[in-house]
C-alpha cells in the first residue's frame, strides 16, 4: 500500500470513525514497505496534530463542504497541507503524490479538486494565513471548547500549553532499581548532550533526540523502561512497603506496574487490573521483560463483586481513565476524539470508581488518585465531592516538587522540553 495512501485511511478512521490512532495505525503500518514507516508516522501524527488548523484553511478553500461519505479525501487534503506547510518536501511532489494518492483511493473524480486546491493553496497561502491570522481555532490548532476550558483553569498558563500541545514530546527513561542506578546507566551508556538526568524523577532519564526502542541500550535487558516523567511520579508518591498488599487499577500498559515492583520488590501481592484484555497482554510482557511478577486480572475495576477477595488492600493507585489532555502531544487524535460533553461523564465514571475502591482500602491505608488530565473538573472537583462525601477520608501530602499544589492535589501541566500534564492527590483512609 501506498504511504500516502495509507495516511489518508488512518486520518479518516480517526476522524470519521472515531478510533484512536494508536489503535488504527499499527493496522495500516503492516502494509507499508518498511523504509515508509517513518513517513507514515509522521504524516498521520503531525496531520492530526495541526488538523484544527488545516479544517479552517480548508474552508477557506472550498466553496462548500465534501460530504461526510468523502472524509478520505478531506484527510488526504489535510495530510497534503501538513508536507506543505510543515515538511521539507517540494511542493510540486506533494501535489503530485497527492493527485495520484486519489487514484489509488478509487477516488478519480477527486483528482481534478485536489490539484486545484492545493495549486490555489500554494498560490495564495499567505492571503489564507492573513484571512485566519485572528482565528483561534487555527492559531492554536485545537478545538474551540477545549481552548474555553484550559483558559478559564489556567488563564496565565493558556499559551503556553497550547504550544507545547502541538509540539513532539521528548523521550524519557526510566532506570530500573533492581538492575542499576541512573548516574552508572548514563555514564555508561551516553556521552555528555546526548541524555539528561530529569529534575523530578530520581530514576527519569531525558534524551536529547528520541530513538527506535530496540536501540536503547538495556531495554530487552529490562534495565530501562520508556516513561514520562510525571508518570515515573506514581510509584515513589505510593510510598509502597516491603510486606504490603497493593492494587493498580486501570493499569495498562503497565510502565506504573512494573515501576512500584522495581520500588519495592518484597510485597506481599500487587493485583493489577484493567477492563481491556489486549492492553493487559501489554502488561504482561512488560512484566516478563523486566522480570518482574503480578497478578494480572481482566476486569472492570468498579465491580469489585467480580474480582475482590474480600482481602483489603493496603495501597492503591488508581490512575483513573480521564480526557488524556495532558498527553494531547503524545496522541494528537484527542483534539478530535474527545467532545465537550465527554469532561461532565468522564469526572462522574472518576467519582464512582474513586467511591467503589475506597472500600477495598483497609484502615491506615493509602489511595493516590492520578489522572494525566489538566482540567480541575476531573482532578480537584472530583477529590473535593469525594472527600465531602466521605467521613473516612483525610488528603495526605504530595512529596514532589513537580508541578504546584492545588487545594486538594497537586497539578503538573505539560511542560516545554519536559513532563506531561498530570495531576495526583493522595488519600488516606482513617
Amino acid at each position: 500500500m501506498l504511504v500516502r495512501v495509507a495516511a489518508a485511511k488512518v486520518i479518516s478512521r480517526v476522524i470519521a470513525d472515531g478510533i484512536s490512532l494508536n489503535a488504527c495505525l499499527p493496522e495500516f503500518s503492516q502494509k507499508v514497505p518498511d523504509q515508509d514507516q517513518a513517513l507514515l508516522s509522521e504524516l498521520c501524527y503531525g496531520t492530526l496534530r495541526h488538523y484544527p488548523t488545516f479544517g479552517k484553511i480548508l474552508t477557506q478553500l472550498l466553496d462548500k463542504p465534501l460530504k461526510n461519505k468523502d472524509q478520505d479525501i478531506v484527510s488526504l487534503l489535510a495530510c497534503a497541507l501538513y508536507q506543505l506547510s510543515q515538511m521539507r518536501i517540494p511542493s510540486h511532489a506533494v501535489v503530485n503524490e497527492s493527485v495520484a494518492t486519489c487514484k489509488a483511493l478509487k477516488r478519480l473524480w477527486a483528482k481534478g479538486l485536489v490539484n486545484a486546491l492545493l495549486r490555489r493553496f500554494i498560490r495564495e497561502r499567505e492571503v489564507i494565513e492573513n484571512a485566519l491570522a485572528d482565528d483561534p481555532e487555527y492559531k492554536s490548532a485545537h478545538p474551540q471548547w477545549l481552548i474555553d476550558l484550559i483558559r478559564g483553569a489556567w488563564p496565565n498558563q493558556t499559551e503556553v500549553i497550547l504550544q507545547v500541545n502541538n509540539q513532539r514530546a521528548p523521550m524519557t527513561l526510566r532506570v530500573n532499581a533492581r538492575q542499576t542506578n541512573r548516574d552508572q546507566y548514563l555514564s555508561d551508556n551516553f556521552t555528555v548532550g546526548s541524555a539528561s538526568a530529569c529534575g523530578f524523577s530520581a530514576a527519569g532519564i531525558q534524551l536529547i533526540q528520541p530513538k527506535a526502542v530496540s536501540d536503547v541500550p538495556g531495554f530487552e535487558q529490562g534495565v530501562i523502561s520508556v516513561q514520562d516523567e510525571a508518570a515515573q511520579l506514581a510509584a515513589p508518591l505510593l510510598d509502597v512497603q516491603a510486606g504490603q498488599r497493593v492494587l493498580d487499577a486501570c493499569c495498562a500498559p503497565g510502565g506504573k506496574t512494573c515501576h512500584i515492583l522495581e520500588l519495592a520488590p518484597r510485597l506481599a501481592e500487587l493485583v493489577a487490573i484493567d477492563i481491556d484484555a489486549q492492553r493487559l497482554e501489554k502488561v504482561r510482557e512488560n512484566l516478563a521483560r523486566l522480570k518482574l511478577s503480578a497478578t494480572l486480572v481482566e476486569a472492570d475495576v468498579a465491580d469489585s463483586n467480580s474480582w475482590w477477595d474480600g482481602v483489603s488492600f493496603d495501597r492503591v493507585l488508581l490512575d483513573a481513565p480521564c480526557s488524556a489532555t495532558g498527553v494531547i502531544r503524545r496522541h494528537p487524535d484527542i483534539k478530535l476524539l474527545r467532545k465537550p460533553e465527554d469532561i461532565a461523564k468522564l469526572a462522574e465514571l472518576q467519582l464512582s470508581i474513586l467511591t467503589k475502591l475506597w472500600a477495598v482500602l483497609s484502615v491506615g491505608g493509602k489511595l493516590l488518585y492520578a489522572t494525566c488530565s489538566v482540567l480541575p473538573q476531573e482532578n480537584d472537583d472530583v477529590v473535593k465531592k469525594f472527600i465531602h462525601g466521605e467521613r473516612s477520608a483525610r488528603l495526605g501530602v504530595i512529596e514532589t516538587e513537580a508541578g504546584f499544589a492545588t487545594d486538594f492535589g497537586r497539578q503538573l501541566l505539560p511542560m516545554p522540553e519536559g513532563h506531561d500534564g498530570f495531576y495526583y492527590a493522595m488519600l488516606e483512609k482513617t
